[in-house]
């Protein structure tokens, strides 16, 4: 069994910065590409970064220039440092891994259950 487990949220002024993470443990053989959603209240989730096992990384454009997604393969840890925050980054925000849990099964997607950033002043 895999889990995916995210912290990090909370309620920042504008502006401000958060940085989330989200640490994958179980019977994991090889972790791909991971990432970060995020879902606001009454819209569909959305993409706002991913990055792959050698580094690549991908933002949605709203995010460009402020977010920036880390792993650390060690610890089967993806990041993201959430900077100059604003009032329409609030939602609860998910990280997503792309796994194999053995080389005979194919690599299959999770998730974490979510962790809220809330931006107001």
């Amino acid at each position: 069994q895999v889990q995916l487990v995210e912290s990090g949220g909370g309620l920042v002024q504008p502006g401000g910065s958060l940085r989330l993470s989200c640490a994958a443990s179980g019977s994991i053989f090889r972790i791909t590409t991971m990432g970060w959603y995020r879902q606001a209240p009454e819209k569909q989730r959305e993409l706002v970064a991913t990055i792959t096992s050698n580094g690549t990384t991908n933002y949605a454009d709203a995010v460009k220039g402020r977010f920036t997604i880390s792993r650390d393969n060690a610890k089967n840890t993806v990041y993201l440092q959430m900077n100059s925050l604003k009032p329409e980054d609030t939602a609860v925000y998910y990280c997503n891994a792309y796994i194999r849990t053995a080389l005979i099964f194919p690599p299959r997607t999770y998730w974490g259950q979510g962790t809220q950033a809330t931006v107001s002043s």
